[in-house]
């Protein structure tokens, strides 16, 4: 009689389902812990954002026309005083989320600034609806984060972010 050496087909058979049944377990978790943490950190950046441009309308008189006006210059801030067009008040990687996804979210931010009425409104929005985030995020000049639970685009207008529901409601 020889002796066995090694795993027969059914205990290796075994083994592998058990691998499988934890992976279908593990997987969906993990997913939704990433999508959580996506969502922290978008609401996380939408009040970076609002405060940056409350100092940026501080700064210049006027709110920041766009995104990358808040961030920096790929090369960096410049000593002194930074230029209107890059006010070095957010980082790199925020100032161009609108153009390369963080952290899962896709950002904007515009604003409008007329004779007597100056707002903005800014936001992020999923760039993988329901993969790396559900909710959206917005904020205007009053300094309130809001959400849309069921994602979708960040709200054009001041009003139709502060129709939305604020954070911790």
């Amino acid at each position: 009689m020889h002796k066995q050496e090694g795993f027969s087909l059914i205990e290796l058979l075994i083994v592998v389902a058990i691998i499988l049944i934890i992976a279908a377990i593990a997987v969906p978790s993990l997913i939704r812990a990433r999508v959580s943490a996506n969502e922290s950190a978008a609401a996380a950046a939408t009040r970076t954002i609002i405060t940056s441009e409350v100092q940026y309308q501080t700064a210049f008189g006027s709110y920041s026309p766009d995104l990358p006006s808040l961030g920096p210059p790929a090369a960096g801030c410049p000593p002194g005083v930074p230029p209107s067009t890059n006010a070095c008040l957010i980082d790199f990687a925020l100032s161009n989320a609108g153009t390369n996804s963080k952290s899962g979210y896709v950002y904007v931010a515009s604003s409008t600034n007329g004779a007597g009425s100056q707002t903005f409104v800014e936001g992020a929005s999923p760039s993988t609806p329901g993969r790396t985030g559900v909710k959206t995020f917005c904020g205007t000049e009053d300094g309130v984060v809001r959400f849309n639970p069921s994602g979708g685009a960040v709200p054009g207008t001041p009003a139709g972010c502060t129709a939305l529901s604020m954070i911790g409601n």
